[in-house]
């Protein structure tokens, strides 16, 4: 039976303590001091989303809208469990199984889906532990020369919800286990590659069932985390009011005032 887990009383996003000292501002930072991707994201209709082609044949009930998830934050994603797809609460930044420190998921919020099949954090989870991120809008940042990042959001064009291809591990401690994920990043695509070099894998709805599987062939795994089109896709500037992580409400998809949408 699908059910949901850890669920997030009232919409009130939860935060591990480990994380509470960690800034979270603009996109996050990877260990080479570039940018990563995806930063930020929202699923600000959850109402829409289709249960059915997910799998989940007990969803959730009561989600309240995000407009702008921040890495340390629970995400609803969906998991394989005992075979079938299941909704529940995954704390964004990855902590693998054998860190001791679980401070690095702040450093593993997303994974470079070029790479990750040979990286020691990400190379288990993604031939056994993938997961469908749930999301309807996403934030790049533009790096502008004698000028702050500009941030842009990022949606389909049919305003329709979709799935970010993620990993997930589950990480024990002695006050408890905690299940945690990295959003997977791929070559930006023709629209967005102006504003930033990579982009959140998209995973198409009709490959949601073999990226969970864990028996999926990983040249097909490969293939779902090509650059989504950009055909299908619409983006545009936003407010700095983006940066703050509390600023959580519809505004942030405000069109900025002085930039041009792309």
């Amino acid at each position: 039976m699908s059910k949901i887990t850890r669920p997030v009383a009232n919409g009130e996003v939860q935060r591990y303590p480990e994380l509470q000292n960690q800034p979270v501002r603009g996109p996050t930072q990877g260990t080479q001091g570039k940018q990563d991707m995806c930063g930020r994201f929202g699923l600000t209709r959850p109402e829409r989303l289709d249960w059915r082609k997910l799998g989940v044949s007990h969803p959730p009930t009561g989600l309240a809208p995000r407009y702008n998830i921040a890495p340390g934050s629970d995400v609803l994603a969906v998991t394989l469990r005992s075979g079938e797809p299941h909704a529940e609460y995954l704390r964004w930044g990855l902590i693998p199984y054998w860190a001791r420190d679980p401070a690095i998921g702040s450093r593993l919020a997303n994974a470079r889906g070029d790479t990750a099949f040979e990286k020691p954090a990400f190379r288990a989870p993604m031939r056994s532990r993938r997961c469908l991120i749930l999301a309807d809008v996403f934030y790049e940042w533009q790096s502008v020369p004698g000028s702050r990042r500009i941030p842009h959001a990022v949606r389909l064009k049919s305003g329709e919800p979709f799935a970010l291809g993620g990993v997930w591990d589950y990480w024990h401690s002695p006050e408890g286990g905690k299940a945690t994920c990295a959003v997977l990043t791929t070559e930006a695509n023709a629209l967005l590659a102006s504003v930033h070099d990579r982009m959140p894998v998209i995973v198409p709805p009709d490959r949601y069932r073999a990226w969970l599987d864990p028996r999926t062939p990983l040249p097909a795994v490969r293939d779902a985390m090509l650059p989504y089109p950009s055909y299908e896709l619409e983006a545009w500037a936003v407010s700095f009011r983006l940066n703050d992580p509390a600023a959580d409400d519809p505004s942030v998809l405000e069109a900025a005032p002085t930039q041009e949408g792309h």
